[in-house]
């Protein structure tokens, strides 16, 4: 199969002889209407019907018990490793492989990632890696947290990442972090639509997040949440989002450190359009894949499919090179032809701020960093 077969079938799936990005957000629904009323009532910051609705939406279709819209992503992560009880000095397992976004959350609270690897068949966390790594190089204490032999710091939580919207293996992993007492919290981030098991992405830990960024399958552009079963979690997340404030007619009362990060009204008008239409979404990005793999059938490039036991979203479609050399003339001959393609991240611990954290055998990540190409992966009006 050439690369220019490849350029003239994206082109005639997506019925343009235009630029094609990798993924542009579309409003086929209220979004405009919803937005114009945000302007009327004048209610455009976080304050407004719009957030609690989305968040209704989201705790609903995702089978969470409560969910709290935040600003981004990224700010949603970092509070539900906060939740979580990671503290300054401890250790947090994360993906190598993974958006920076993941391990700058881990970051923010002044902790280490330890970064694991993945494997090929999810590209999300190993869990038999994993566990074989804990046995070896960790024990649980007498205060009932597990700690890393080598450099006597707490592990404290594990963010497995849903890359691409393709679910991790969650039951396997979750087994692996309760023997150790680590508690998990999902980035879910991608994957928002993608189901493991039947159960929704996010939901397995004990909390998860996802994200509206502009170029996510739902978008509000730019947005989080945190999802979680956990009553006294998701008022404590709603509580130091909104500055730690304590309810009052004009006092100025905050109780606790506090972070400017819940969504504003705007933004949560367009994600009430958007789940309104989710269905849709999902639909139409799932035709898109199965175009996909239809024509990379039989070629010598792979095209990355959901496995059997789990229903993805297909934020991106993903593709498999020969090689890191195959990989990069594909990517040349795709961009030179004005079809956006783009290579998976640089490994986290490649990157200068997170070059001395500490790192497992990462052989299957490297595997997937010289291989992995996203493709254009819209939806179609």
């Amino acid at each position: 199969m050439s690369y220019q077969s490849t350029v003239d079938f994206i082109r005639a799936h997506f019925n343009t002889k235009e630029f094609i990005p990798l993924h542009t957000p579309v409003f086929p629904g209220r979004e405009k209407e919803y937005l114009n009323e945000c302007i009327d009532s004048t209610f455009v910051s976080y304050v407004g019907r719009f957030v609690g609705t989305f968040e209704e939406q989201t705790a609903a279709f995702t089978g969470a018990k409560y969910a709290v819209a935040c600003v981004n992503g990224t700010a949603a992560l970092h509070i539900a490793l906060v939740l979580a009880g990671v503290k300054d000095g401890d250790e947090v397992i994360s993906p190598a492989l993974t958006f920076v976004a993941t391990a700058n959350a881990i970051a923010y609270c002044r902790a280490y990632p330890l970064f694991a690897d993945c494997d090929r068949d999810t590209l999300g966390l190993d869990s038999v890696k994993l566990g074989e790594w804990l046995t070896a190089n960790a024990e649980v204490r007498n205060d009932g947290c597990c700690y890393n032999k080598s450099t006597g710091r707490r592990i404290s939580c594990c963010v497995p990442m849903h890359t691409f919207g393709h679910a991790v293996r969650m039951d396997e992993l979750m087994e692996v972090c309760n023997k150790f007492n680590i508690p998990v919290v999902e980035d879910a981030a991608e994957s928002l639509g993608t189901w493991y098991k039947g159960k929704h992405t996010g939901t397995f830990g004990k909390l998860g997040i996802l994200s509206y960024n502009g170029n996510k399958t739902v978008t509000t552009g730019g947005g989080g949440m945190i999802i979680t079963d956990d009553e006294a979690l998701a008022k404590k997340a709603k509580h130091i989002t909104t500055t730690a404030k304590v309810p009052h007619r004009w006092d100025f009362v905050h109780d606790e450190l506090g972070y400017n990060y819940r969504m504003t009204n705007v933004s949560a008008a367009i994600g009430v359009a958007q789940m309104e239409k989710i269905d849709f979404i999902l639909s139409n990005k799932r035709e898109t894949a199965d175009a996909y793999r239809n024509f990379f059938a039989g070629s010598e490039v792979q095209f990355f499919a959901e496995r059997d036991f789990c229903k993805s979203n297909y934020w991106l479609n993903v593709v498999l090179l020969k090689d890191r050399e195959e990989r990069d003339k594909f990517l040349t001959f795709t961009n030179d032809n004005g079809v956006m393609t783009r290579p998976i991240w640089t490994l986290m611990n490649k990157l200068q701020m997170y070059n001395n954290c500490p790192v497992m055998n990462l052989d299957n990540s490297q595997w997937l960093e010289d291989r992995v190409v996203n493709i254009p992966s819209s939806v179609r009006l």
